[in-house]
């Protein structure tokens, strides 16, 4: 027999369903809200076991508070800071994680980490509870959020991982990885496996060391023998990573990759990369010449926005196309080194890492 109370529930939920599909002709986000709908409808006709619906639904109730609170700050661009959560306070990792984070917050970014201790903790203190957001899950064997996160609106708790692992490479811009353990190694290789695959958007990826370390060094040099010269990945796509024990080479990967380079996305088979400033046409045939090779067909040429792009807040911003393979992503970082070294950056943006 259904209680009093759940039958009120029931009640209420189907005058809001009732509402939500009478809104959605209009809805900004129809067609994809009534395709989600339609998803859930489909599982609830066929088999699926109880513990497939706590799957589904703590997965979107982790993306929920994601979204919302990450919402009020879509237009700041945002890096990710991985890294053990053994690491000590009066360690030198430590101390340069915080470092690095200060600094770039400077350069206009915000930090988000793991919430955790560790290097997580000083990512956090380095930029500051306004400049930070904390995306914690429980362990049984860690504590919860460290103090410089705790109790901010910008700390989102997540049951699962992968739900957690998916909102750090949505939102992130930049990614940087200090020393770590199993967690921080699967972290740089989902990110390379994504960014060599065209699965991301294209973002700096930098793995920092303590001055004189050899903990990214001896990794890189595995990813030479074991990989490079065995031919299990593209001779370019080293161009993926920055290995650095300097906080300023760090800092710098980051800033210069956005130095003329905003942003890039699909229109169908096209590629479309936006610019902050034009590039002069010398600059854009001394392209052609050094990046045919990943060309599909045509040449790189300028492109106004696309009517596919709109509604879109890069509505003004220059823009390239391009057919690339989507094969060669080692090349295509190489190709926006090249854009941000003969571009000149923009004396008009508002904010330096606006997005």
């Amino acid at each position: 027999m259904v209680s009093s109370s759940s039958f009120n529930e029931l009640a209420s939920l189907q005058t809001n369903l009732t509402e939500l599909i009478n809104r959605l002709p209009t809805h900004e986000q129809g067609e994809l809200i009534q395709q989600a709908l339609v998803t859930i409808m489909r599982m609830a006709e066929g088999e699926v076991d109880r513990l497939d619906w706590k799957i589904v639904t703590a997965s979107l109730q982790d993306m929920e508070r994601a979204f919302k609170a990450f919402y009020p700050y879509r237009h700041v661009r945002k890096i990710s800071m991985f890294g053990s959560a053994r690491i000590q306070p009066d360690s030198v990792e430590y101390r340069m994680a915080a470092e690095f984070a200060r600094r770039i917050t400077e350069q206009g970014f915000m930090v988000i980490t793991g919430a955790g201790g560790g290097i997580m903790q000083a990512g956090n203190e380095g930029a500051g509870v306004g400049q930070s957001f904390g995306l914690n899950i429980h362990l049984p064997f860690e504590q919860g959020a460290n103090p410089f996160i705790q109790g901010d609106p910008k700390l989102v708790y997540f049951k699962y991982f992968f739900t957690r692992k998916l909102v750090f490479l949505k939102e992130s811009d930049a990614l940087a990885l200090f020393p770590g353990g199993f967690g921080t190694q699967d972290e740089a290789f989902e990110s390379l496996t994504l960014s060599q695959t065209g699965k991301s958007a294209p973002v700096p990826l930098v793995l920092i060391d303590r001055p004189g370390g050899d903990y990214w060094r001896s990794w890189a040099e595995y990813i030479d023998k074991q990989l490079l010269q065995r031919g299990l990945i593209s001779p370019e796509d080293p161009s993926l990573y920055t290995v650095t024990d300097d906080l300023d080479l760090a800092c710098e990967a980051i800033a210069s990759f956005y130095r003329v380079f905003h942003s890039s996305r699909y229109v169908g088979s096209l590629l479309i990369i936006r610019l902050k400033s034009e590039l002069m046409d010398k600059d854009i045939e001394k392209l052609n010449e050094e990046f045919s090779d990943i060309l599909v067909k045509g040449r790189i040429e300028r492109s106004k926005t696309l009517p596919q792009e709109a509604p879109d807040e890069t509505i003004d911003l220059p823009r390239l196309a391009l057919y690339f393979n989507q094969r060669d992503l080692g090349r295509l970082y190489q190709l926006i080194a090249a854009i941000n070294r003969l571009g000149l950056p923009s004396p008009n943006t508002e904010h330096p890492e606006q997005k």
